[in-house]
Formats: structure tokens, C-alpha cells, sequence
């Protein structure tokens, strides 16, 4: 039951930390001071998916499987719980053009707003 409780934590927290990496620029513009753990987070996914470097949450979840008596999934997190849900298969590149515009739209946004208002009056 354990590990698969691991299981569960790393898929999840996963998806929390994908989709803080895209939206949180949004979340950003109420919060500002998120905006920089939030490029450090694009960052991050931007050096995963360029470079093809693995996860430590796929090797926290591969681990939690193999404890559970399951076998570890080929591929990682987006080619295991990704693909297919979100996208279809064989379309990461489109996937890939639609996470670059919503992040740079928050952004862009974000630069926006925090633009010094001229106060007239």
C-alpha cells in the first residue's frame, strides 16, 4: 500500500509542477513575487524536454512501481500520462508550440502589468 501511495505522490506532484511550469506566469500576475519560481520551473521543463534528461519524480515513481511489484514504465512522464490525455500522440511538437505561447503569453502579461502606471492628476 505504501508504494503505491509513493506512486500516486510523485504522478501528482508531477502534474502539479507541469502545470505551475505553464500557468503559474498567470498566477503571477496576482502574486508577483511567484514569477521567478515560476521561470525557474519553465526552466527546468524547458532543459528536461531539450536536453531528454529524466525526471527525479519518474525515478521516484519508477521506484515506487517496482516496490509495488509493477514494472517501471518505458519513457517518461509525459510519454506515459501526457500523451495520449492532453495531446494525441505523436503530436508533441504541436503540445510543445502550445506550452511556448501560454508561457510567454503569462509573461508578456506579466511585464504588462507590472508596467509603472503614469498617475495623472
Amino acid at each position: 500500500m505504501g508504494y503505491r501511495i509513493l506512486i500516486a505522490a510523485a504522478v501528482g506532484a508531477h502534474f502539479a509542477f507541469l502545470a505551475f511550469g505553464i500557468f503559474g506566469g498567470f498566477l503571477a500576475w496576482r502574486w508577483r513575487r511567484l514569477i521567478w519560481l515560476q521561470v525557474v520551473c519553465a526552466g527546468w521543463l524547458l532543459v528536461i524536454v531539450a536536453a531528454g534528461l529524466s525526471c527525479p519524480l519518474t525515478w521516484l515513481e519508477d521506484r515506487g512501481r517496482v516496490g509495488a511489484g509493477l514494472a517501471p514504465l518505458n519513457g517518461g512522464f509525459l510519454d506515459n500520462h501526457v500523451a495520449g490525455v492532453f495531446y494525441p500522440h505523436g503530436y508533441e511538437w504541436a503540445a510543445r508550440i502550445v506550452v511556448v505561447v501560454i508561457v510567454g503569453a503569462s509573461w508578456i502579461g506579466f511585464a504588462l502589468r507590472s508596467k509603472p502606471r503614469d498617475r495623472v492628476g
